[in-house]
C-alpha cells in the first residue's frame, strides 16, 4: 500500500518537477538537511510516481499554453499595432493597455519614422499544424494560404 505524501512531501515533489533539482526542491520545501533529505525522498518510489505526474501535467501544460500563443499569432488583431503606427507620441498609460502580442519589432529609424515587424502568421500556423493541435479548418486555411503564396506544401 502507497505511504500518503506529507504537505512538505507535496511541495518538495513540485519543486522538483520544476527545478529538476532535489537539494533546491528540499530546501523551498523546508526540509532541515536539504541534500540528505531531497536523496532520500528520490528513493521513495510514491514521490517518483508524484514528480513523474506533475512533470507530465506541467508538460501537457507547457504544449497548451504553446499552442494559446500560436493561435493568437495566427489568428490575433493588430489593431493596436495599426494605432500605434499613426500615434506621433504615445503616452505610458496608452502604451500599457495596447496589445502588441503580435508585435517582434518596434524601431524609430533616425528620420523619426516608426517601424513596426509582426511575428509570422504562415509560421504560427505551421507550428499548430506540427503541434497536432490544428483543427481541420486550421490545416485547410493553412494549406490555402500556402497554394495562394506559390507553396505547394510539400517541405
Amino acid at each position: 500500500m502507497e505511504k500518503k505524501l506529507t504537505r512538505m512531501e507535496k511541495s518538495f515533489c513540485a519543486h522538483f518537477a520544476v527545478s529538476g533539482s532535489c537539494e533546491e526542491a528540499a530546501r523551498a520545501a523546508g526540509f532541515a538537511e536539504p541534500c540528505r533529505d531531497g536523496v532520500r525522498l528520490l528513493g521513495r518510489e510514491e514521490v517518483i510516481s508524484r514528480i513523474n505526474r506533475l512533470a507530465g501535467d506541467s508538460a501537457r501544460l507547457f504544449a497548451n499554453l504553446a499552442a494559446a500563443g500560436y493561435h493568437r499569432l495566427a489568428f490575433g488583431d493588430i489593431s493596436d499595432a495599426v494605432s500605434l503606427l499613426f500615434t506621433e507620441c504615445p503616452d505610458p498609460e496608452r502604451l500599457a493597455k495596447m496589445d502588441l502580442f503580435l508585435v517582434s519589432e518596434i524601431r524609430r529609424p533616425k528620420d523619426g519614422a516608426m517601424e513596426i515587424k509582426f511575428f509570422d502568421r504562415l509560421k504560427a500556423l505551421e507550428k499548430l499544424s506540427e503541434c497536432g493541435e490544428a483543427s481541420d479548418g486550421v490545416k485547410s486555411l493553412f494549406d490555402a494560404i500556402g497554394r495562394s503564396a506559390g507553396d505547394d506544401g510539400d517541405d
